[in-house]
C-alpha cells in the first residue's frame, strides 16, 4: 500500500507564504534542492490544490538540460514523469500532461488510490494537507525549516488538528534549512 506524504517547506514559524504571498524564502538552494529531488523521485502521484498547482506548473515547461543535470532541471524531469491530480471546483481543463481535475476532496477515494497505487502519493500545499490530515490520510511527513520568521501568513499546519509523530530522520543543511522526517502514528 503507497503512503501518502506531506512534503512543505515553511518558516521556522510555520508559515509557508508570509502575510503578502510571498515565499521567495523559502526557495532551496542546490544542496536543498537536490535532497528534496531524491524524496520525490519515488513518488507516483502529486495530489495538488489549484493554487499550488498554478505555481508548480511552471515545471512543465521548465528547461529539463542535456549532459549533468542541475538541482532543477532534475526536479523537472521528476515532475514531468508523475502524475497530478488537482482538486478545484474552479479550474475548467488542465494545463500540463498526466494531469487530472477532481472537483471533490473524497477520504475514500484517497483510501482507495493509496491502496491501488505502486508507488507514493504526495499531498502538496497547506489547505490540500490540512484536510488529508483532519481525515488521517496523512502517513508520513517532511518538514523542511528555513532560517527565517515571517511573522504571519499561510500557515503550514492546520489548527484544531492533533496528530500524533514518530520522529525518524533530521537533516541540516549549509544554508540553515533543518529537514525533519516524521511517521504519523495516530
Amino acid at each position: 500500500m503507497a503512503k501518502l506524504i506531506y512534503t512543505t517547506i515553511s518558516s521556522l514559524d510555520g508559515y509557508v507564504a508570509d502575510d503578502e504571498g510571498n515565499f521567495e524564502w523559502s526557495a532551496p538552494d542546490e544542496e536543498v534542492h537536490r535532497f528534496v529531488n531524491d524524496l520525490e523521485r519515488p513518488i507516483g502521484i502529486h495530489l495538488y490544490g489549484r493554487r499550488l498547482y498554478e505555481v508548480m506548473r511552471y515545471w512543465e515547461t521548465a528547461p529539463t538540460g542535456d549532459g549533468e543535470l542541475s538541482a532543477e532541471q532534475d526536479y523537472a524531469q521528476i515532475w514531468q514523469d508523475a502524475d497530478k491530480i488537482i482538486y478545484s471546483t474552479t479550474l475548467k481543463s488542465p494545463a500540463t500532461a498526466r494531469t487530472r481535475i477532481e472537483r471533490e476532496f473524497d477520504s475514500q477515494a484517497i483510501e482507495q488510490m493509496k491502496a491501488a497505487a505502486a508507488r507514493d502519493i504526495t499531498v502538496g500545499g497547506p489547505t490540500l494537507a490540512a484536510q488529508a490530515l483532519k481525515l488521517g490520510l496523512v502517513d508520513a511527513c517532511h518538514f523542511f525549516l528555513c532560517p527565517v520568521i515571517v511573522g504571519g501568513g499561510l500557515p503550514a499546519l492546520p489548527d484544531g488538528v492533533r496528530v500524533g509523530l514518530e520522529l525518524l530522520d533530521e537533516d541540516r543543511f549549509g544554508n540553515g534549512t533543518l529537514h525533519l522526517h516524521y511517521r504519523v502514528t495516530g
